[in-house]
């Protein structure tokens, strides 16, 4: 979203396909998409953005569910996060489908959708951790029918962008058929945005535990050396169980990796030498972050394992 036109939006355009909708964002390239409109109008009531025209997604059905391929679930962007909290939907690929729970309260559950979160890609998208863990591809439609494929995770980190009049049509997510796992931590009780988050998925075949986490920074970070540690200790052949020390141990790992010691001022630093408190330089926020990771990380590992 990216349009700044100081009017209100005075064209609606209401697609009934997704080539339709890509021929009209091509036809006016100041015009917003809009699907469940959770993050658009929150930056359009606060006056952040104002569109001058908006393409609706919403009568696009080819866009609101999914379809088996090649071992993978083709997952329409339009999908919503009620719709993927479903039971039957759970049992296809749990960790989106407890993403999908927590997203927040029922009205945006109701309407946010897989795409916007994709596309919007706050630091605290739900959706976001489990997705690069799964190692997601995004299906991109462009202008005249073309169609390309993009790592989620390189479309988040930025290496490859949306080109004007592209649309994220579908993810496509690999069907592992084994345990996954998705945790939240958030400021209160009840859905919230989150302060951390951890998706942890395991890959039997690959003999891989994977590893992502949310809110922490600006886009899901993936533990990859803790990832490799875990991996070698689980007998894949066998229960696949972990003592309670290597959870806890994988847990501090995910922490320690994803969030950094900060670089601290010199005069603390000097105190905490003087000291011998190294750890006294962390702020307490820090602190309290890192614990909050290592715990759903050590928290996750074990229920996907259990």
């Amino acid at each position: 979203m990216t349009t700044h036109a100081p009017q209100a939006a005075n064209t609606v355009t209401l697609p009934g396909s997704l080539d339709e909708a890509v021929a009209a964002l091509a036809a006016m390239p100041a015009a917003v998409p809009v699907a469940g409109g959770t993050d658009l109008m929150a930056a359009v009531n606060s006056g952040l953005l104002r569109p001058a025209a908006l393409v609706g997604l919403g009568r696009i059905s080819e866009i609101r569910g999914w379809q088996y391929q090649d071992g993978h679930a083709l997952l329409g962007a339009g999908l919503t996060h009620a719709r993927m909290g479903r039971p039957d939907f759970a049992a296809l690929i749990p960790a989106l489908a407890a993403a999908a729970r927590a997203a927040g309260p029922p009205q945006i559950r109701n309407a946010g959708t897989l795409g916007g979160n994709i596309a919007s890609a706050a630091p605290t998208g739900d959706a976001l951790p489990v997705l690069a863990a799964l190692e997601a591809t995004l299906v991109v439609a462009g202008p005249g029918g073309s169609r390309r494929e993009i790592p989620v995770g390189h479309l988040l980190a930025g290496f490859e962008m949306l080109a004007p009049g592209e649309l994220i049509g579908y993810v496509r997510v690999p069907l592992l058929h084994a345990p996954q796992t998705f945790l939240k931590a958030t400021g209160r009780t009840g859905p919230s945005r989150a302060t951390a988050s951890v998706a942890v998925v395991l890959d039997p075949a690959r003999r891989h535990v994977r590893c992502a986490v949310g809110a922490v920074a600006p886009m899901p970070l993936r533990p990859l050396d803790a990832e490799r540690w875990v991996s070698s200790l689980i007998d894949w052949d066998g229960e696949r169980t972990l003592a309670p020390e290597a959870c806890a141990a994988f847990g501090e790992y995910v922490a320690a990796a994803c969030i950094p010691d900060p670089a601290p001022a010199e005069p603390v630093l000097e105190a905490a030498q003087q000291h011998g408190e190294p750890g006294a330089t962390l702020p307490p926020a820090v602190l309290h972050l890192r614990r909050t990771v290592a715990t759903l990380a050590r928290r996750a590992l074990g229920r996907a394992l259990a």
